[in-house]
């Protein structure tokens, strides 16, 4: 039997919690035996408030140091507070029994990071918290387009519902694919999901400290499937080539040609809705010459192709 420590803090989130939970448990009805023994621990051993429940626990460090897998669910998005709230819990974290694994569901990573267990190794979070993870930890080696990363002895997911894929890899490692199958089906979730840069958005929100972008970026939407080059953005902008470059770095962390392909595949996206317009018109509207190069810059913004992209959304509806 596989033992599963669950750490409850005030700051976990339930939802992550109960996933957790409930995925081992299920698994372990479907395959008529007792294979997971998922229990909750505290630092101190002693019920946690959260905010929607009171929830008890199983014991404390020495019951999180027996087991073979310790899991940390995800604490929501106020990372100082939750860094700051789970301060004593780190020194233990860090010197953890070495022959167990831990995971961490979305956000959490962010206390792996902070005990030292992720450094020099690949870890994941949610899309959301990228460039604040890389700020605080840039020895780790962030992929944030995973939606679980396996290092060792180290499982990472980012978002909600990676979590779930990351239970459901837990399963399938310790009581095979077979039954990992029937917990996603039982669960109705596809797994697995491919990448997570599928569920971020593409285009970034314009920075405070440079609101003149605005009307360039207004242009580019309005003409992004024309032929463009920095010279023609330049000239709008009423600046050098090399002025435009680094008031467009500023303002929207990308290049000039980034944010145009990251555009056209937006609006890619919104085309590939009606099933009207083949993958060589969609091409065509956006503004790539060929069908191919725009599947392989579709793939590699989105984590999918143009097809895979138009399947789900027929699916969903």
């Amino acid at each position: 039997m596989l033992e599963i420590a669950l750490h409850v803090c005030p700051q976990t989130l339930c939802s992550s919690l109960s996933m957790a939970h409930d995925t081992f448990a299920l698994a372990n009805r479907l395959a008529g035996q007792a294979l997971f023994n998922p229990r909750r621990f505290s630092l101190d051993a002693q019920a946690v408030e959260l905010e929607f429940a009171r929830i008890r626990v199983d014991g404390g460090l020495e019951l999180a140091a027996r087991a073979d897998l310790l899991i940390v669910p995800a604490t929501g998005s106020a990372i100082d507070a939750s860094l700051a709230a789970n301060a004593a819990f780190l020194p233990w974290l860090a010197q953890r029994p070495a022959r167990q694994q831990v995971a961490s569901l979305c956000s959490s990573a962010f206390l792996l990071a902070a005990a030292g267990l992720l450094d020099g190794r690949r870890a994941t979070t949610h899309w959301a918290l990228a460039d604040a993870f890389r700020r605080r930890f840039p020895r780790v080696e962030l992929d944030i387009e995973q939606l679980l990363c396996h290092d060792g002895n180290l499982l990472t997911s980012g978002g909600a519902h990676a979590g779930q894929d990351l239970c459901l890899s837990v399963v399938a490692r310790h009581a095979g694919d077979d039954l990992a199958r029937r917990v996603a089906n039982a669960l109705v979730f596809d797994s697995p999901r491919g990448q997570q840069s599928r569920f971020a958005p593409l285009l970034p929100q314009l920075s405070r400290e440079d609101a003149q972008l605005g009307p360039l970026l207004h242009w580019l939407h309005q003409h992004h499937a024309e032929p463009i080059d920095l010279n023609r953005l330049a000239s709008l902008a009423n600046c050098s080539p090399r002025t435009l470059l680094r008031r467009f770095r500023a303002g929207t962390g990308l290049t000039p040609n980034d944010y145009l392909q990251r555009l056209r595949i937006a609006a890619a996206q919104r085309a590939l809705g009606n099933p009207a317009c083949s993958l060589e018109q969609v091409a065509e509207l956006v503004g790539y010459a060929d069908r191919a190069s725009f599947a392989k810059r579709f793939k590699q913004l989105c984590g999918e192709t143009p097809g895979a992209f138009r399947r789900r959304l027929r699916q969903a509806n």
